[in-house]
């Protein structure tokens, strides 16, 4: 009996030791000292988290009744209190998105919802026409949620409104309130990996980690937006620091436009700039880049993002080299968990590398779209280095191999493009 007793608690004792309870705090440096959301995902498990950047990660082994260890608890000013016709509603909006109201009597019927987009600031509504009585006001959106009660002393006749007032300018001073943060449960293996993208106003930024302590992370937020105004993700891979996304600009930092060519014969015969969308689907374009010629790489007016350019061949050298070499690092680019790259179990992406590389495909020098029945076959990159006349060396993500293939093709190539800062 005794030795059994032992047995047990020895086995309570490893299960407690082998269990990860890591809190994970954010600050934000560079173009940002705020952050304003983090999205985190967990890609060993493939799962994913959002919320407000003020918010403590608490990384678990196991979830359990205590998941929830905090509510979201922010404050909600409702004046006056109880009160006649109409109520002011306060409120914090931590990040920008769209929010629902909804308000209930006290035996639970819905009475009036709304829904507004708001900015991130300190927000106001005014609530009418509600009759004698008791209510609950229920306010959420992505990553905050508030609750809170509603008297009505009102006894006339009149019709439930929620009218949005905008931007409140005192709430903050005469109540000297703060967002307080809350904790966050994520379930967490150990040597998990995680990217974790943090958001500061426009600016993103990735960061990879595998945890093994407590930590803050503090994201280095490097502005990166093209002539279009689309802001991309960034990335520190090594020394480098990569845009972890595909370019999808159609005009130059001049602000001058890259044309669209959509028609195969044109496309083959282009001598400048060009651009166009896998299969001509603006859809393709939106999620995985354009597909763009050399001349618009070479054009002197860069497509990248001003402080960004179109990398060397030995920039991505160097790349490689980071992620051990050419030959294993592009299982570590490719992204790993929802993506439609063909693969079977040994050429499968883990993305440790954060790169995040889509299956974007390609098109060829004729015009012609690469081989991909099923929109699952490879993806090619433009590096700035000319071979010989005509042709300049590009690097690519294969379906079938884990490497960060090398070669030269002619300038009429249709590739999509990634910049480097």
């Amino acid at each position: 009996m005794k030795t059994i007793i032992l047995g047990v608690f020895l086995a309570f004792i490893l299960i407690n030791l082998q269990a990860q309870n890591y809190l994970i705090s954010f600050a934000g440096s560079g173009s940002g000292t705020t952050v304003d959301s983090v999205n985190v995902e967990n890609i060993t498990q493939c799962t994913s988290l959002e919320f407000v950047g003020t918010d403590t990660l608490n990384l678990r082994s196991t979830l359990g009744i205590e998941s929830t260890l905090l509510s979201k608890n922010l404050p909600l000013n409702i004046y006056p209190d109880p009160f006649p016709e109409s109520a002011s509603v306060e409120f914090i909006s931590p990040v920008s998105g769209d929010a629902t109201i909804e308000i209930f009597d006290n035996a639970g019927k819905n009475i009036i919802q709304a829904q507004v987009n708001l900015s991130r600031g300190l927000q106001k509504f005014q609530i009418s026409g509600f009759n004698n009585g008791v209510y609950l006001i229920n306010i959420r959106s992505k990553g905050y949620s508030y609750e809170g009660k509603l008297i009505s002393n009102y006894n006339g006749a009149a019709m439930p409104m929620i009218t949005y007032q905008g931007e409140s300018k005192s709430f903050k001073k005469n109540l000297n309130l703060k967002i307080t943060s809350s904790i966050v449960q994520m379930q967490y293996n150990a040597g998990d990996m995680l990217k974790i993208t943090g958001i500061s106003d426009i600016y993103r930024t990735a960061f990879m980690i595998v945890p093994t302590s407590s930590q803050t992370v503090t994201f280095n937020f490097t502005p990166c937006t093209d002539a279009d105004w689309n802001n991309y993700t960034t990335v520190q891979i090594g020394t480098q620091i990569w845009m972890e996304e595909n370019l999808k600009t159609t005009k130059y930092q001049d602000g001058s436009s890259i044309p669209n060519v959509p028609d195969s014969a044109a496309w083959r015969n282009e001598t400048s700039g060009a651009y166009c969308n896998y299969h001509n689907d603006t859809l393709e374009g939106e999620v995985y880049g354009h597909l763009y010629n050399f001349y618009a790489v070479q054009d002197s007016r860069n497509a990248c993002p001003a402080g960004w350019h179109v990398p060397s061949d030995e920039e991505w050298r160097t790349l490689a080299n980071t992620l051990g070499d050419s030959t294993v690092a592009g299982q570590k680019m490719k992204e790993n968990c929802t993506t439609r790259w063909a693969y079977d179990d040994t050429t499968w992406g883990t993305n440790t590398s954060g790169f995040t590389g889509l299956c974007a495909n390609f098109r060829n020098s004729t015009g012609a779209w690469s081989l991909a029945p099923n929109n699952d076959h490879d993806t090619n990159y433009w590096t700035s280095t000319i071979d010989i006349s005509s042709f300049a060396w590009f690097r690519g993500l294969r379906w079938c191999y884990i490497d960060l293939f090398r070669a030269p093709t002619i300038f009429t190539a249709g590739f999509s493009v990634r910049c480097i800062k």
